[in-house]
């Protein structure tokens, strides 16, 4: 190649390879920005707290390294319920949680992560990005010095290990199971007892029989946590968890102290890491599946008559709260008509195409 071609195409490298550079990264007068983030997951959870690492490994992309965050485990600077408080209180600038593990502060922070008989993941996305869910979910969290980002998703989640067989609604009666929150609270309509239990607690407590059953996430984390080995029966689907939602807390003045180009590079990579968790929940689910039934797990769907009582203690549930609770009704009731309007749409093409789909495998 001759000399003067070479420097040319060289140029031409060398200035790709400048355009290619985040603007954030040549603008040498953004600050570096040192942050703490506080999870509510243990580090065993590649799919939960791995998405928290890859928010961060994203936003340094984003920005060339200037903005860092360091990722604490549950129970490393708060226990996992503790993230909440944490981000309020500026003990630290964020925290990657789920809204209704504060149940008991307002069962409004329920609607942000799931509620049962509620929306999937993807008609969730559709009300916080174009209905009105980011809005009026951050005017109730800004009554805590708190600002929300969507930043993961499961998707449909697993009814559960039973330790005995389902055969109807009667069977439900005394149950002890290892649920909280609004799904604890429908349980207890139709008589369960509701057992709040940490994750590192549920295999003991379903091995030694102090409780009857137990609900964790999905085939893949459920696998790797082993539960099949102390209760044989799997139900489906998780009508509390249709499509339930993590979310990243910010503290609001730390979040109003950021330059406006470090705003727009936390949104864009917690709208990856969002993308990230739920693809990889897909991906992983099916071989885990497999894994469980051959080795002996036994599925199982809910009875019928157990999910028409259960979604009729819901609906009971949401009015007497929306009596009470007036954050609760005025999210609700936005929710509702939005997600009546997404099941009308999605029962035409979405579920007659899904359901043909399934019919073709043998």
């Amino acid at each position: 190649m001759e000399r003067r071609s070479f420097l040319k195409s060289a140029g031409v490298g060398l200035a790709a390879g400048a355009a290619a550079m985040p603007a954030i990264a040549q603008n040498s007068s953004l600050p570096v920005i040192k942050w703490r983030m506080a999870s509510s997951f243990p580090k065993s959870l590649d799919t939960l707290f791995g998405t928290g690492e890859f928010l961060i490994k994203r936003l340094s992309e984003i920005t060339g390294g200037k903005f860092q965050i360091q990722h604490f485990a549950a129970g490393e600077i708060v226990p996992g319920p503790g993230v909440h408080d944490a981000v309020r209180d500026n003990t630290v600038e964020l925290g990657h949680t789920c809204g209704y593990y504060y149940y008991g502060k307002d069962p409004t922070y329920c609607i942000d992560t799931a509620i049962p008989f509620g929306m999937n993941n993807r008609q969730t996305d559709a009300w916080y990005r174009e209905g009105n869910g980011s809005k009026l979910m951050n005017e109730f969290f800004a009554k805590s010095n708190i600002i929300a980002f969507p930043c993961g998703n499961t998707g449909v989640q697993m009814g559960g290990w039973f330790r005995k067989e389902i055969k109807s609604a009667a069977d439900l009666k005394g149950l002890k199971m290892r649920i909280a929150g609004l799904a604890g609270a429908v349980l207890s309509k139709v008589g369960v007892v509701p057992q709040q239990i940490a994750g590192p607690d549920i295999y003991p407590s379903l091995e030694k029989g102090t409780i009857d059953a137990a609900e964790w996430v999905g085939p893949y984390d459920d696998h790797k946590l082993g539960f099949n080995k102390v209760a044989k029966y799997y139900y489906y689907p998780g009508w509390w968890e249709g499509g339930p939602q993590v979310s990243v807390y910010v503290n609001t003045k730390k979040w109003a102290s950021l330059p406006k180009e470090y705003q727009a590079a936390f949104r864009a990579a917690c709208a990856d890491a969002h993308t990230e968790m739920r693809t990889k929940y897909d991906a992983k689910n099916p071989e885990a599946l497999k894994k469980l039934v051959a080795a002996g797990a036994q599925l199982r769907p809910f009875p019928k008559d157990v999910m028409e009582v259960c979604y009729k203690a819901a609906m009971e549930l949401y009015a007497e709260i929306s009596a009470k609770n007036p954050n609760f009704k005025r999210v609700y009731d936005d929710y509702k008509k939005f997600m009546d309007d997404q099941n009308a749409w999605f029962r035409v093409a979405e579920g007659s195409y899904a359901n043909f789909m399934f019919s073709r495998r043998k």
